[in-house]
């Protein structure tokens, strides 16, 4: 019998790629869509072959035997949504970042817990081959002790509702800080303890939000962290941007970009130099390790704590800039 599956909106891009990876999962069916905006609802279930719901309650009826949900709304209206597929008793797959600020994403993570329901965080970077290859060069203490991390998440300017702070909590400092800072909790074991940044709006002067953060952060081990969190890259690059570390050991330095796996095309007619992906497909094994977790019950192995903790730093960020001076976590 296949995991039951509904998505809760489409207003981020990524909710598209969690369908098409649905449609290739043959034990896992995707029953219905869900969406505050229903002719983007109606379109997406029409893209998918599946229902559209013009209520929530409608989704979560007994006759569709909905056991999980993917909550790919606005970032304001996560917890909205989550809490509304928890009071169901349904599983929760939640995109990044969990919420926009502290008090929700403890209203979510708590309520999960009461109602037995499972919340887990979308950050497919933590399955990357080159993510789990550098995990093991950590774990197996072949790098030594990891001394300081330069990291990258440098997009296109997503656009719509993505530079609107009211829905999205900020810029591109809440959209590209929390992947890199997840891995490196993941590969360290360890976190956060301090944040200092500077922000600014630099390649579109017009958005009401920043496009371009450089975060350095302080780890409870000692490790030093740099990360280049910004919507740099142009709208004519070839793909939409990047996610990349390099570790510096005692023992020895690695560098992994976790998107590298593509094939350079040129196309006639426009010029279009596009990177077309081939190989491992991330969002496939998130949705693929959500789907098994529902099914079997096993703890998801990316929780609403951790959706947390990435959040707070990006939190930190904002803060830190603001005042000029570093910002000790967690925040208070």
């Amino acid at each position: 019998m296949s995991v039951r599956l509904g998505i809760m909106s489409f207003a981020h891009l990524h909710a598209d790629f969690y369908a098409t990876a649905i449609s290739g999962l043959d034990d896992v069916e995707l029953v219905g869509v869900w969406d505050d905006n229903p002719k983007r609802g109606e379109d997406a279930a029409a893209r998918y072959g599946t229902e559209f719901f013009a209520k929530p309650e409608e989704l979560f009826a007994p006759v569709n035997e909905l056991q999980g949900v993917i909550v790919t709304s606005e970032n304001v209206h996560h917890k909205r949504d989550v809490l509304a597929a928890c009071k169901a008793g349904v599983d929760i797959l939640c995109e990044k970042p969990i919420s926009t600020n502290i008090r929700d994403a403890r209203v979510m993570i708590d309520e999960c817990e009461r109602a037995g329901v499972q919340l887990m965080i979308a950050f497919p970077c933590r399955y990357s081959p080159a993510f789990l290859r550098l995990r093991d060069l950590v774990s197996g203490g072949e790098l030594g002790e990891i001394v300081c991390i330069k990291g990258t998440n440098r997009g296109q300017n997503p656009g719509g509702w993505f530079t609107d702070p009211s829905l999205s909590g900020g810029g591109s400092a809440i959209d590209h800080t929390v992947h890199v800072v997840d891995v490196i909790r993941a590969l360290l074991g360890e976190e956060v303890t301090k944040v200092y940044a500077e922000m600014d709006t630099v390649f579109d002067p017009d958005l009401p939000a920043e496009d371009a953060a450089i975060l350095t952060m302080n780890f409870d081990g000692g490790t030093v962290v740099t990360l280049d969190a910004s919507w740099s890259r142009p709208a004519n690059y070839p793909t939409w941007g990047d996610v990349t570390m390099t570790l510096i050991g005692t023992k020895g330095n690695a560098s992994a970009d976790l998107f590298v796996e593509h094939v350079d095309t040129w196309r006639a007619g426009d010029g279009t130099f596009l990177w077309e992906p081939y190989g491992h497909d991330a969002n496939a094994d998130l949705i693929a390790d959500f789907a098994r977790c529902v099914e079997s019950g096993a703890p998801v192995p990316i929780t609403g704590y951790d959706g947390l903790k990435a959040m707070e730093v990006a939190l930190g960020a904002y803060r830190a800039d603001q005042t000029g001076e570093p910002v000790g976590l967690p925040l208070v």
